[in-house]
């Protein structure tokens, strides 16, 4: 049956077993006596997600096999194949494809092969194929000549890829860069899709000047759904061989991390230290009735540890080491009150050097109950019991161990009307102590009870107005806080866990200003203060505040906490403000006006501008008087833009890096650049970091990494750390430390 160039349209015959609808579309279709459909003409068959065009097609309908030649196209799931011919069972899915090109929209990357055949939905084999990110498009007006070579090319006598299963294996592969094969194997071992698989992850390759260059090569074992395991075995010229495990787990009610980290025989390491290591456990989690626990160990081996490894240690403060649990539990005693229970031990490890540094006190125990509530008038409570124990003792150190029981307590009403607010204040701290050795007057027990009353009010004013062509609401926010605490005489008790607390825009506001239950300062004080805001109409956005904030003494402070009594009645002059008053740029500052030098002792400003994505610059300038002056910059910014090539991409090069200047020293403390080049379809990253150990000392280390994107990240992995330190830094790709983007092992056949 012939219909000319008209568009014709029949249903396939049907078939009991097909799972799905079948539609036949062509501009020729017609029927044979052993049922048989042929159909010519810009051929389309659908059913379901699968659609398989062509020249020409055959189906039979008994055997449920259809058959394509000419320009066929074929798409699965998203994925395509283009071919000469193609054949596909449309009961089970099987079927090859011949001379393809495909493309996978799981990984965003393709090839070319000899022929794919299909085992199913889910499962392919590939002959004689590649496979690359790259595009491969012809440049304009060079249509007769070759294609261009992709940059990244994985060559392999026969791909294997299984979705379910979530493997990719190709064998006699050969990974070619830039034309240069760079890594060859009988086997390499890969995701098919952005699951987690097992498998040999890339090979890192660092270097410093300790430990000199570094290969690792981790293996991540995807145990079960809620496990997963990472060991690294190393090599480093200086030191030797090394072996780092981390273990991930997720229970219902418990998850955790364990990271422990080895080098049995450090070559580099003093006389009696060659064994190293480190230990670092956290985990959460939560028992019946809504009680919550929690752990955390980080340990090592020696005090150079943090030195030679500041890598594997991610404490914020590298040379103290937390150790310690905690158990909790939450119950509400109506809509508005709550009591919370906790118990805790916190300990650390003191990695001691030339530069010794004073050891923390550690609780062992502490136990407390704090509670709160009320409707109008509302209350505060704690009752704490804690015993404090030095971690380390140094020569000179005369501080005791000890146990110290305070009760706090508060009661306080606060108004608020919208236009202002007045929030009265009751408040107590009780403390009793008994120490190992006797106190400075010679008592080992002592006990105090010091009373406080405050006050905080404020008004709030506003007002429509335009900065910088915008529709702004600005408003005026004056505060006036009261306090009047009275002197006790506590020079004599222990500092177990109290400091002074920093000058800033919100301690300015407290009633004390010491952190910690140990000192309570005698006060006799105004604080007066106020604040300005502008926020978009629409949006609500807060474009600017600007601040500022002064106390004022009605007398002697005989409690500081520069430790020495004072008659200043009048406090410095605290000046802060932030805002992005312009899409592009951020800005954040407090300064610290001493009227009596006439110049400000303290002082924190940035800025930062990022007129678009991969586009910033950052500022820091952080000074205290007689202490310390540094600025920080930091960049992450296009140094060069190539010209398209023949396959579509020119490539860009980009400055990344942070540099500390320390201006009262003449040098640079902590710095860290490199260059990352984002080809499009391939990343390099090369960064240094320099991080300052001591006044004369200082690690570097080199970074080199290559990602192959719908591939994997061979080399170090210099991401975290630019993250961490540089201000506004984006990645050039999304992040995928997900195992799902790793490369799997070269001398083995296939992953588990």
């Amino acid at each position: 049956m012939a219909c000319g160039g008209a568009r014709a349209q029949a249903a396939a015959p049907a078939a009991p077993v097909a799972p799905l609808p079948v539609e036949l579309t062509a501009n020729d279709v017609r029927s044979t006596l052993d049922g048989e459909a042929v159909a010519e003409g810009e051929v389309l068959l659908r059913q379901g997600a699968m659609h398989l065009s062509a020249d020409l097609l055959r189906y039979h309908a008994s055997t449920q096999w259809a058959r394509a030649s000419g320009q066929v196209q074929l798409r699965r799931e998203g994925d395509l194949f283009t071919g000469t011919e193609a054949e596909v069972n449309l009961a089970t899915r099987a079927g090859s494809v011949r001379h393809p090109t495909y493309h996978f929209a799981r990984t965003g990357a393709g090839g070319q092969a000899e022929r794919i055949d299909f085992s199913g939905e889910r499962r392919l084999t590939a002959i004689k194929a590649d496979y690359t990110s790259c595009p491969r498009e012809q440049a304009a007006g060079d249509e007769m000549g070759p294609p261009p070579q992709p940059d990244w090319l994985l060559s392999a006598d026969r791909l294997e890829l299984d979705f379910e299963r979530n493997e990719g294996v190709a064998h006699g592969a050969v990974l070619q860069f830039l034309g240069v094969p760079i890594l060859a194997a009988p086997a390499i071992s890969f995701p098919a899709t952005d699951e987690r698989k097992s498998g040999w992850l890339p090979p890192a390759l660092d270097s410093d000047t300790r430990g000199g260059i570094s290969l690792a090569v981790p293996y991540y074992w995807n145990l079960a759904p809620n496990y997963d395991l990472i060991t690294t075995p190393s090599v480093a010229t200086r030191r030797g061989f090394g072996l780092e495990a981390e273990l991930r787990y997720l229970q219902p009610a418990d998850e955790g991390r364990l990271d422990v980290h080895t080098v049995p025989h450090d070559r580099v390491a003093a006389a009696g230290r060659e064994t190293r290591y480190s230990v670092d456990w956290a985990h959460v989690g939560t028992l019946a009735q809504d009680w919550r626990y929690a752990a955390r160990v980080m340990r090592a081996s020696d005090d150079e540890y943090w030195k030679d490894f500041s890598n594997q240690l991610p404490s914020l403060t590298r040379r103290l080491l937390p150790q310690g649990a905690s158990l909790e539990r939450r119950w509400w005693l109506g809509r508005d009150s709550r009591l919370d229970f906790y118990a805790r031990t916190q300990a650390w490890q003191v990695l001691q050097d030339e530069a010794t540094i004073l050891p923390p006190y550690e609780r062992v125990p502490q136990v407390g109950l704090r509670s709160e509530g009320g409707a109008g008038l509302r209350w505060e409570v704690e009752a704490e019991a804690n015993r404090f124990e030095r971690a380390d003792t140094l020569a000179g150190d005369t501080r005791s161990d000890g146990a110290r029981v305070h009760l706090q307590g508060a009661l306080y009403r606060p108004f608020d009307e919208g236009w202002g607010w007045f929030t009265p204040r009751l408040s107590f701290n009780a403390a009793g102590y008994r120490t190992d050795q006797p106190m400075s007057d010679g008592r080992r027990d002592a006990s105090r009870v010091i009373p406080t009353a405050s006050a905080d009010a404020g008004l709030r004013f506003d007002r429509a107005s335009t900065l910088f062509d915008r529709d702004l609401r600005q408003t005026l926010e004056p505060r006036l806080h009261y306090v009047n605490t009275p002197w006790r005489d506590q020079g004599a008790l222990p500092l177990f866990d109290t400091a002074a607390s920093d000058f800033n825009a919100v301690s300015i506001y407290a009633d004390n200003p010491f952190s910690g239950v140990d000192r309570i300062a005698d006060t006799h004080q105004v604080t007066l203060g106020a604040t300005s805001r502008w926020v978009e109409r629409g949006s609500g956005v807060e474009r600017l505040r600007l601040g500022v904030a002064q106390r004022f003494l009605f007398r002697d402070q005989r409690l500081t906490p520069e430790g020495v009594e004072g008659d200043k009645r009048v406090s410095d002059l605290l000046l802060f403000g932030s805002g992005s008053l312009f899409q592009s740029w951020v800005f954040d500052g407090t300064v610290q006006y001493n009227a009596v030098v006439d110049r400000p002792v303290r002082s924190i400003v940035s800025a930062r501008w990022q007129p678009e994505p991969f586009h910033t610059l950052s500022g820091t300038y952080r000074y205290a008087r007689g202490l310390s002056e540094q600025f920080e910059l930091g960049w992450q910014w296009p140094l060069y833009r190539g010209a398209p090539r023949a396959n579509g991409c020119g490539g860009t090069l980009y400055g990344v890096g942070r540099v500390n200047f320390s201006m009262r020293e003449s040098r640079v403390t902590d710095s860290l650049a490199g260059l990352e080049y984002d080809a499009g379809c391939w990343i390099g990253r090369f960064v240094v970091q320099r991080v300052s150990t001591s006044l004369d000392e200082a690690t570097t280390r080199w970074m080199l990494q290559l990602e192959l994107v719908g591939l994997s990240r061979l080399g170090g992995n210099p991401l975290k750390v630019l993250k961490d330190n540089i201000p506004g830094y984006r990645l050039l790709r999304d992040d995928a430390d997900e195992p799902a983007s790793r490369l799997a092992s070269p001398t083995t056949p296939s992953s588990p």
